[in-house]
């Protein structure tokens, strides 16, 4: 007979870490990060719940690391990225400043940036700064679709919009 750590250790330990590493992750995000196991993660959030070694917001249905969080919107926006292409995804982890999140899928590294309303010319700024020898491709989370003309990082696969219901609309720079 298989030991409670036996059945859940491998999903309670990837459901405490992605939690632990985006800070804030909604009920559906789990859901779709761990599709075909909605009823072991249930019951393991439950568990972790209980813990309290995660906290849980009734009014955003969103999980937190740290019982006091405010979520971060370009990390909501770049995890419904990432989940678009969760079927290919062979790792995936938060990533530091501009970029909110990388991950491998095909081959390929993926960086996922958020560039607020407002702030294109600090982020053109930035990337102008750097030098990179074998820059990884990017995806482009915009609050608006005005704000792609404007924007001048290198190696961008793509730009996109994300909903408040986690639709996420792509856009090419023409």
């Amino acid at each position: 007979m298989k030991t409670r750590e036996e059945i859940y250790g491998q999903e309670a330990t990837e459901l405490l870490r992605s939690i632990s590493m985006y800070r804030v992750m909604t009920a559906e995000q789990l859901a779709r990060l761990f599709g075909g196991k909605e009823d072991k993660i249930k019951n393991l959030l439950t568990h972790l719940l209980r813990q309290g070694r995660i906290f849980y917001d009734n009014a955003s249905g969103s999980y937190y690391a740290e019982q006091r969080m405010t979520p971060d919107p370009g990390m909501t926006a770049a995890l419904w990225v990432l989940l678009d292409f969760i079927d290919r995804v062979e790792y995936h982890s938060a990533s530091d400043f501009p970029a909110k999140l990388v991950f491998f899928a095909a081959g390929e590294v993926y960086e996922v940036l958020h560039v607020p309303l407002g702030k294109e010319a600090m982020i053109n700024h930035l990337w102008s700064q750097q030098a990179e020898e074998d820059p990884p491709r990017r995806i482009v989370v915009v609050d608006s679709p005005e704000q792609i003309d404007s924007i001048g990082i290198p190696s961008v696969s793509g730009f996109c919009t994300v909903d408040g219901g986690g639709q996420v609309s792509y856009f090419k720079k023409e």
